[in-house]
């Protein structure tokens, strides 16, 4: 797939598609004021350039969807090379929607891919280490990547509906100024390729907790839409975090709300780029929950210090 073939929801493009140098069919997302830090690498994988075939073909990073253990193996052999390192320096998270944060150490090197893993429960991770590569999941919820680099230091965290509403960004920027000294003025974030408000059809209580724990916001509304589009009505501000459709159903936004979650936590606004594509929209370059009925991999949200 090329660039110009991916749907985007807007033409501000903060996620940039690329390939790697030594294997061109394993394409991958990145976002430029991440980069430009110049204090570490990162990605966010697409499902080409793998091992794995049917359902989760090709560049399937679960254990659990059914792929053969020796192709999943081989696929974070391929990403850990990415990097100019092995398997045995990645960490991974270990997901169940909470918003529980782990402080990695390289005492943690290899564990859930190389070794067992010692801990559950685990939605984000935090290091100042150099070396490490960083590893979470995804297959339409929202991969969160902050980057701090006065005090040399990364977090990377899974956030679906749940973490969202419990602002899962603001809870890993306190684990990392308690832990670090991190300034929230200070990171630079990136709000990754996920479901967008189109795709994403919530029940009402799910938008009710969206509307308590996100109160109106009419300027931070305009703030968010113009990065998508160049004329904004009253309407567009009104559901910018969900509306409600004829079916009784409501059309969230994880993005606006992760948004909003890490300007009210102090990251200016000129330091969060978020993605304009949408994991459900692109089946054929990203696993999507929703648009394979459950039949598919899991994309990775790799970062590691230099």
């Amino acid at each position: 797939m090329k660039a110009e073939q991916i749907v985007r929801q807007g033409s501000r493009n903060a996620c940039r598609l690329a390939s790697d140098k030594d294997n061109p069919e394993m394409m991958y997302f990145t976002f430029a004021n991440l980069a430009q830090t110049g204090i570490v690498e990162h990605c966010f994988t697409t499902r080409t350039g793998g091992v794995s075939t049917g359902h989760t073909a090709t560049l399937n990073f679960s254990f659990s969807q059914g792929d053969a253990r020796e192709c999943v193996d081989e696929n974070f052999r391929r990403i850990a090379a990415h990097f100019g390192k092995l398997p045995e320096d990645i960490v991974c998270s270990q997901q169940t929607h909470t918003t529980n944060v782990r402080k990695v150490t390289s005492s943690d090197k290899g564990k859930g891919v190389a070794r067992e893993q010692d801990y559950t429960d685990v939605d984000g991770l935090i290091t100042n280490e150099s070396g490490i590569i960083l590893a979470t999941f995804f297959a339409d919820c929202v991969p969160l990547f902050i980057v701090d680099p006065v005090s040399h230091s990364i977090g990377l965290s899974h956030s679906g509906w749940r973490g969202t509403v419990e602002h899962m960004g603001k809870v890993i920027l306190d684990c990392m100024a308690r832990e670090y000294g991190t300034n929230a003025e200070d990171v630079q974030v990136a709000i990754a390729p996920s479901i967008c408000q189109g795709c994403y059809e919530v029940s009402e209580d799910v938008a009710l907790a969206f509307e308590t724990a996100f109160p109106a916001n009419d300027a931070m509304a305009h703030e968010f839409l113009v990065r998508y589009r160049e004329e904004i009505t009253q309407q567009d501000i009104r559901n910018c975090l969900f509306y409600k459709k004829e079916n009784g159903k409501y059309q969230l936004n994880l993005w606006y709300a992760n948004f909003r979650v890490f300007r009210d936590a102090g990251v200016p606004d000129e330091n969060i780029e978020v993605t304009d594509v949408c994991t459900c929209c692109n089946p054929d370059l990203l696993f999507s929950h929703r648009a394979s009925k459950g039949r598919r991999g899991n994309l990775g949200a790799f970062m590691m210090l230099v």
